[in-house]
């Protein structure tokens, strides 16, 4: 048993993990902009500081795995701020914590989406994967939502398979989790909106094993791959998302 930090800990996806990682009998500690164990603003390179700092500090640099699931929307109509806490929020926190992590030969989880092998702009990818902060968050601005959100996903999970071997050298295992659409507070009342509202339903019918995704289906796929049981699998991304991306890409691999 050990001791799990979650972003975006406080609801949703990493709510869920959370409360299945402690079920198995593990100390969690989520990490959120409210109501969390450790208090944090990811939107800002000093928040994310700070989080790494209080993460050091509460867990005493013995750290089991680490999850990233703080995210937001394409919804917000703020492609900055969906930039920062996507991309930025979860690779500037696992590099911060790279040496904890190493000693602890701990676990990561990065919660990406299977959004992320959509088109965008492969600049925007570029800058983001080069850590230009600023030059990435510039072009978001003339973009669209979807394609920020999917562009962040994207370099998250090109991020990990980057890095993944020199990762496990160090005994750090990374993979990935892509969730598909996944009924949460949120994705409720997107679904009753009465200009979204149609369009998400005719979505959630499409996707193949006939139902949407739970926060405890993207919990149980977490705790797998976090677990002994998935000591040999290591960069992987696995689509949590009742078939959709076999459906939308059935020739890609």
């Amino acid at each position: 048993m050990g001791t799990y930090v979650i972003t975006g800990g406080a609801s949703g996806i990493g709510l869920a993990i959370a409360e299945q990682l402690t079920s198995e009998g593990h100390h969690c500690l989520s990490v959120d902009i409210q109501q969390a164990d450790i208090v944090a603003d990811l939107s800002s390179p000093e928040g994310r500081t700070d989080a790494i700092a209080a993460i050091k500090d509460k867990t005493g640099e013995k750290l089991a795995g680490l999850v990233t699931s703080a995210g937001v929307g394409s919804h917000v109509g703020n492609n900055a701020l969906i930039t920062e806490v996507n991309y930025f929020g979860t690779v500037d926190l696992v590099a911060g914590l790279h040496d904890t992590l190493a000693a602890n030969k701990a676990a990561v989880l990065l919660v990406s989406s299977n959004s992320a092998p959509m088109p965008t702009n492969p600049d925007f990818i570029t800058a983001l994967l080069d850590s230009e902060r600023e030059r990435a968050c510039e072009l978001a601005a003339g973009m669209e939502g979807h394609p920020v959100y999917s562009g962040t996903k994207q370099a998250v999970t090109r991020w990990m398979r980057r890095h993944t071997a020199a990762y496990a050298a160090e005994g750090i295992r990374v993979n990935a989790i892509g969730p598909g659409y996944t009924r949460t507070p949120l994705s409720l009342a997107v679904e009753d909106d009465p200009k979204l509202g149609d369009s998400i339903k005719q979505f959630i019918a499409s996707i193949p094993v006939g139902r949407p995704g739970l926060p405890q289906d993207m919990a149980d796929a977490a705790s797998f791959l976090l677990g002994e049981r998935a000591s040999f699998i290591c960069g992987a991304m696995l689509y949590v998302d009742g078939g959709h991306d076999a459906m939308m890409r059935p020739d890609a691999l």
